[in-house]
């Protein structure tokens, strides 16, 4: 099923269907990089190391669809997770902007039309 080119803009995150969820990914593999958070202040640090199966070439699971078999802790993000999770998400993911009520920016696959922006821009793991 084709999405809408603009569905973000036109319905709210518990609006979207699962195929328009998983378009609203960016792709850029940060989620899939290592966390730590310091238990006095609860201030994140993202790690420069990443999950075993994420292809930091492609910026992809290579077990997405069987993910929680291999790593039980892998979160499958939904809307209700987000008041929880979203500041385990990174400030740039596309979730996370739209939850907190800020636009998709220009370099968006969705808006730009392919990964190679966010590429250019270092907004991706590659």
């Amino acid at each position: 099923m084709a999405v809408d080119k603009f569905f973000w803009k036109e319905k709210a995150l518990d609006q979207l269907s699962k195929e328009e969820w998983e378009a609203l990914c960016d792709g850029c593999g940060k989620c899939c990089m290592h966390k730590l958070q310091d238990e006095d202040s609860d201030d994140l640090l993202f790690t420069c190391i990443s999950c075993e199966y994420l292809d930091t070439d492609a910026c992809q699971c290579t077990v997405y669809s069987k993910r929680n078999n291999y790593v039980p802790d892998c979160l499958n993000l939904s809307v209700t997770d987000l008041p929880e999770v979203s500041v385990w998400l990174p400030e740039t993911c596309s979730y996370r902007l739209l939850f907190e009520g800020k636009p998709l920016p220009q370099w968006h696959p969705l808006i730009a039309g392919s990964k190679i922006m966010m590429h250019e821009n270092h907004i991706s793991v590659r």
